[in-house]
């Protein structure tokens, strides 16, 4: 399975296409498990959805892909759903979520910089098939947003440290995050987010992987780090709880397909080695 990002749609693209159409954060997905997950057409209008915005966005094996956003208050046509963008996490293969998120951050993009935020003058799509739009009165380029943010399992001999954020709707703990300032390199955002949120020193951070993560533009730069010293005091207007647990006892922990899971199953096989 392979994706190839595009801006135009190629010439002689033959076949039907596959359209990821969102209402909000939900996507239109099919009700028959043993058929395409995503609608596949050669034209959308043939859903008899309203558009508010159509992108092409590339190529899922030789398929091309449009995102298209319609309005909160349709139904979905009979034989198709809306889903939740995070409960497909986990439905589909992890390449196939990273292109559905990207879709979903095009839309979103589109929206969001309608008008310039200088001027205030409308923009427009860029003429030479770039993805931005631009602002004819400044000359300025606004291009999809992209908020970086780390992401760090902090470990201590055979413990992880783990929190529980007041926004989780169930009990499941997860590791610690936080986005990374202007002026700061991701490392000095890894010690400044652990110290803030649960109150200890780490060392020893190494970069782990990274991974696009769309609620709503975050690029997860995920990281391990060696516990050093400190008493776990939450940052109580984040952080419910937080406590080391050892890694044949773990509570919750978010679903595979997450950096946060991959990060702490990575920290379980190399203790289960050791």
């Amino acid at each position: 399975m392979y994706f190839i990002p595009a801006v135009v749609a190629p010439e002689g693209l033959a076949g039907d296409y596959i359209w990821m159409i969102f209402q909000g954060a939900r996507v239109l997905v099919n009700d028959d498990p043993a058929a395409p997950f995503f609608p596949e057409l050669k034209d959308a209008g043939w859903l008899g959805l309203p558009e508010v915005s159509r992108h092409f966005i590339g190529q899922w094996n030789g398929k091309g892909i449009y995102t298209v956003a319609t309005h909160d208050d349709v139904q979905a046509p009979d034989g198709y759903h809306f889903e939740d963008l995070r409960r497909v996490l986990g439905l589909v293969s992890d390449e196939l979520f990273a292109v559905t998120g990207r879709a979903l951050q095009i839309l979103e993009w589109d929206v969001s910089h309608r008008f310039c935020g200088r001027c205030g003058t409308a923009t427009d799509a860029h003429p030479r098939g770039e993805r931005a739009r631009v602002c004819a009165t400044c000359n300025i380029r606004y291009y999809p947003r992209i908020n970086p943010c780390m992401i760090v399992l902090v470990t201590r001999g055979e413990e992880l440290l783990l929190a529980r954020a007041h926004r989780f709707n169930r009990p499941m703990f997860s590791t610690l995050a936080g986005f990374v300032e202007a002026g700061e390199s991701v490392e000095e955002t890894l010690v400044r987010e652990v110290r803030e949120e649960v109150g200890v020193e780490v060392t020893n951070a190494r970069y782990f992987a990274s991974q696009s993560w769309p609620f709503p533009g975050n690029l997860m730069l995920g990281f391990h780090a060696e516990y050093v010293s400190g008493d776990i005091v939450v940052q109580q207007d984040e952080i419910a709880e937080a406590r080391f647990f050892h890694y044949k006892d773990l509570p919750e922990i978010p679903p595979q397909g997450s950096i946060a899971h991959a990060l702490i199953q990575d920290f379980i096989a190399r203790c289960r080695n050791t």
